[in-house]
């Protein structure tokens, strides 16, 4: 499974596309320069209990450290995700002060 990633302006997204069809997204909207609001999560039901949900949650990830980013979640799956998984996330997670 190939997960993609678009960005135009001040949103984005990941995505996976199978046999031409959108199966899954996580789009995001830029807070700061270099902070993003991860605001919605979406997984077609025919890929459910598939794990797709948490390989985007990575693929942002892996985006964010390579471009020396934070996020935030307003996505509840996602403040899942990374409230379960802190230590793991804490690097990317912003903070306000």
């Amino acid at each position: 499974m190939e997960i993609k990633h678009q960005q135009k302006n001040k949103n984005g997204k990941f995505y996976v596309v199978i046999d031409g069809q959108q199966k899954a997204e996580m789009t995001y909207k830029f807070k700061e320069k270099n902070v993003i609001d991860i605001n919605h999560t979406e997984v077609d039901d025919s890929l459910k209990g598939e794990g797709v949900g948490s390989k985007l949650v990575d693929s942002a990830v892996t985006y964010l450290r390579e471009n020396n980013m934070k996020a935030v979640a307003s996505c509840p799956f996602v403040q899942h995700v990374f409230n379960k998984n802190q230590h793991e996330y804490q690097d990317i997670i912003y903070h306000r002060n």
